[in-house]
């Protein structure tokens, strides 16, 4: 089996993120998305969860509510919380909130903006599949993916949602804690 990854286009990221999470180029598209934000946000002008341009830029509501559309949920993670408290084999993947340097074609400029990223697991190994690398990125093992996203937590403004079924945000699974 091949690994699935959306490689960055505008300002898409949420879409390439959920695509390379749901592996499947069909999951979404930007008609999809844009759909949901007009969806949540009826009769607005200018819509406050993408950007003004029509680019993308989609915020976590979009994403949240594609999740769902997906039969799953996506769950805030506390920072505060160990990650050996994650049941791994419950959470279907990741989406991180990082920020990334902007870059125009092969230039970066010293401007860091928030970029959607999913981390998953594939046949047994867990990959990045940042839209911005040229390839997914071998993360590892359960371990090596716990320090991954714990290095990245640690960073400011990162953020972190858990992606899991509907049954499993429903009983709680998801986590090893009780």
């Amino acid at each position: 089996m091949s690994i699935y990854h959306e490689k960055q286009k505008w300002e898409l990221c949420a879409l390439h993120a959920l695509n390379n999470l749901f592996q499947d180029e069909h999951a979404f598209n930007k008609q999809n998305l844009d759909e949901l934000c007009q969806g949540l946000s009826p009769g607005s002008v200018v819509n406050p969860h993408r950007s003004m341009l029509g680019l993308g830029n989609y915020d976590v509501n979009v994403i949240m509510k594609a999740v769902q559309l997906k039969h799953c949920e996506a769950l805030w993670w506390d920072k505060r919380k160990n990650m050996a408290n994650l049941n791994l084999a419950k959470i279907t993947g990741f989406i991180l909130n990082i920020l990334s340097p902007l870059q125009f074609g092969f230039v970066s400029v010293p401007i860091r903006r928030k970029h959607w990223i999913a981390v998953r697991q594939v046949q047994g190994v867990y990959y990045n599949l940042d839209s911005k690398l040229n390839k997914p990125s071998e993360i590892g093992s359960a371990e090596e993916l716990r320090t991954f996203l714990g290095s990245n937590l640690r960073h400011k403004g990162c953020e972190l949602l858990l992606v899991v079924p509907l049954e499993t945000e429903a009983d709680g699974s998801w986590t090893l804690q009780t």
